[in-house]
């Protein structure tokens, strides 16, 4: 007798319901459909009192702010001495005109530096590049300053004269070969025929320019080239800049690979480098962190470093070159450093993790002595802040929230932080009535059963319990920063236009993410795939354990850029949880995506680490679903790496979708990828039949 064969459809439904019994399946309808389209417009413009954008008047104690008060952006002063808010009758801010003029550089183009003209101090002589040398120009006279620049190693135009104009200080440049990566545009708007495009795009591996800083005497040509022995192995030298005394220079020397940091001396009259400040460590500086603050009085410099584990300041003595004393210490991160007032020996700093009590992501402000005594919270409200301070740090307009609570913006004193006045209270009752959830922060144990991890719950507005949904990840794990919102923001994109769908959506912040510790980020290194996965999965067991309405048999997972990496990355090494992924426009081999990010975390030289982090090497492990989306335009990411895996992919006989968006950028897949990622996912995890395109109302 011949067996009846079942439609996959129907198959995937019949086993996805029988270990659910009683609970009814969450199931994509076409009116949930057109309400995942329409989130953005029935969230956007409901908040009322809350969107305060704050601007201090420079050398007085007002402010400005603009703020949407229900029915149109408006915008008021704040006389702090005064303690008064006045209405404006326009907005305050005029357009800037752009500084530089003429081409807009690529942020990947590295410039040759000849551009450009410098005028003395007292304006009566300019420096300026010609044929690789510097030129000068004296009223009607023009000259060459130096005549060695030849192309190999020329000079830079970029420079700086001492206070008294007797010296130039600049660097000289051994240029690398430059990298380039083409696109093809499709269907450019002005033509039939499709557009090669060419971009300066350096990656991991690539020679990159060398920069040895010189200074040149103006009067006689003389100039003075340093030995390199302290900074020879560079990714990057910085353009020296004057102490006040016209007789040192100063510059930072970044090493290849990241491992060691050094802040330089140069002495104009010996040419001697010395060193002032020197980070180590044996996987990398985390360079993009620290601040430098040179005191007025040319005897000090404020430092921020991880050495201890976590960001924090360091009082340098300059002249001796030595360590004074860690300003801050204690179990928390340094954010940034906003002032320093040398004459009360008090720094101005931000700084998440202080408080215990609550989520150790939230942004404080903080005052503190140089002596690392009398450390004052200028904002202890519960939340996560932002401050803009007048010019002289007497006052600060503050607005401070959670993802669940609304925005608050007071009115401080600088000296201790206290409230002079409440300036807004945001008001959310019209967004509420439109059904409008708020996510819940959910905090959980990772991998080692005892760090918390902090993310969000999203449910549908229309959720019910007694259902039981998929879960579906939004995941960006790229170390130098945390992804997970902490401010109140009424349309989190990432999460509820897809749990409208009949999804729980979640995010979380695992290992590899910042702002933690040293150590918590440090788990990237050389192993970018691991991305925090095993912490996610710790994280989603324990809300799952915790909700049984969540589905941990039907896990999604989706990401963009480094996103699209860890979300493919998810399916390839974690298949037995993550069952389907989306990823769009993902740096899926760390050796074709930009250097500086990638050397920063993966290191140099390139090595097998690279390899085996690879989603293109790796394509072979892939068992689940997935979705590969590319902006054909992508100048963030290389197109080509998302091609690669095709390739691999189509070489192992994998099974698996593209989306290519022509004309588009680095993105996510715009309008028409978010539609491919509803439908893809509706049918992979919901084993349900997507609502034809063409029934549909998404505007």
């Amino acid at each position: 007798m011949k067996k009846k064969r079942i439609p996959v459809v129907l198959a995937v439904l019949m086993l996805l319901t029988l270990p659910l019994k009683a609970q009814q399946l969450a199931q994509a309808t076409k009116a949930d459909y057109e309400r995942a389209f329409r989130v953005g417009s029935l969230y956007s413009w409901k908040m009322k009192n809350g969107d305060v954008k704050a601007h201090a008047r420079r050398g007085t104690h007002k402010f400005w702010y603009s703020v949407y008060d229900g029915k149109e952006q408006v915008y008021k002063e704040v006389d702090a001495d005064q303690n008064t808010v006045t209405l404006l009758t326009e907005n305050p801010e005029r357009p800037r005109p752009n500084q530089w003029g003429g081409r807009q550089r690529h942020w990947m183009e590295v410039p040759d530096e000849k551009d450009g003209m410098r005028l003395s101090p007292d304006g009566k002589t300019r420096i300026f590049c010609r044929d690789n040398n510097l030129w000068t120009t004296q009223g009607d006279v023009t000259k060459p300053l130096t005549t060695n620049g030849d192309s190999t190693y020329y000079y830079s135009a970029w420079g700086s004269f001492s206070a008294d104009g007797r010296y130039f200080a600049t660097v000289r440049i051994k240029p690398a070969p430059k990298h380039y990566v083409y696109y093809v545009e499709s269907s450019p708007a002005n033509q039939l025929q499709p557009l090669l495009h060419k971009q300066e795009y350096a990656k991991p591996g690539d020679s990159l320019n060398y920069r040895v800083p010189v200074v040149v005497e103006v009067a006689t040509g003389r100039v003075v080239e340093p030995s390199t022995e302290l900074f020879s192995r560079q990714y990057y030298v910085s353009a020296p800049r004057w102490d006040a005394d016209g007789k040192h220079l100063t510059f930072e020397y970044n090493e290849r690979g990241h491992k060691t940091f050094r802040v330089l001396e140069l002495s104009v009259e010996t040419g001697q480098v010395r060193t002032l400040i020197e980070e180590k460590n044996d996987k990398y500086v985390n360079y993009n962190r620290q601040q430098r603050i040179d005191f007025e009085d040319g005897r000090h410099i404020l430092w921020t470093s991880e050495r201890d584990g976590r960001n924090h300041i360091y009082l340098y003595d300059r002249q001796k070159g030595r360590l004074v004393r860690q300003v801050t210490k204690g179990e928390y991160y340094l954010r940034g450093i906003q002032h320093v007032d040398e004459k009360q020996g008090v720094v101005y700093f931000s700084a998440c993790g202080m408080n215990k009590d609550e989520d150790p992501y939230l942004i404080h402000y903080y005052k503190i002595g140089f002596d690392g005594k009398h450390l004052t919270c200028l904002t202890p409200e519960p939340g996560n802040h932002s401050v803009t301070y007048s010019s002289d740090m007497a006052y600060l307009i503050d607005t401070y929230s959670t993802v669940t609570t609304p925005p608050v913006t007071v009115l401080r004193s600088g000296k201790d932080g206290s409230v002079l006045r409440t300036l807004e209270t945001a008001d959310i009752s019209r967004l509420e009535a439109t059904g409008w959830k708020a996510p819940e922060v959910f905090v959980a144990k990772g991998r080692d059963g005892k760090t918390d991890m902090w993310g969000l719950i999203q449910r549908p507005s229309n959720f019910d319990p007694t259902k039981k949904y998929p879960i579906i990840e939004y995941i960006y794990s790229g170390p130098g920063d945390q992804y997970v919102p902490k401010t109140f923001t009424p349309w989190l994109y990432n999460l509820q236009n897809l749990a409208e769908l009949g999804f729980i959506v979640v995010q979380v912040d695992g290992m590899t993410t910042s702002f933690r510790t040293r150590a918590f980020e440090e788990v990237c290194y050389k192993n970018l795939k691991d991305a925090g996965l095993p912490d996610r999965i710790a994280w989603i067991k324990a809300a799952a354990e915790k909700y049984p309405y969540m589905d941990i048999d039907r896990v999604g997972i989706y990401g963009c850029s480094a996103g699209g990496q860890n979300a493919m990355a998810a399916v390839l090494w974690h298949g037995d949880f993550y069952k389907a992924a989306y990823a769009a426009c993902g740096c899926h081999d760390n050796r074709m995506d930009k250097i500086w990010w990638n050397e920063q975390w993966m290191s140099y030289p390139i090595d097998s680490s690279y390899v085996e982090c690879s989603n293109v090497e790796n394509a072979w492990r892939l068992e689940r679903p997935l979705m590969l989306v590319v902006g054909e335009k992508d100048d963030n990411v290389d197109p080509a790496s998302t091609m690669q895996v095709v390739n691999a992919l189509e070489k192992a006989g994998k099974d698996f979708e593209l989306v290519v968006i022509t004309g588009a950028q680095h993105t996510m897949g715009e309008s028409y990828g978010d539609h491919k990622r509803y439908d893809f996912f509706v049918r992979h995890l919901q084993g349900a039949v997507p609502p034809k395109w063409n029934e549909l109302k998404t505007r």
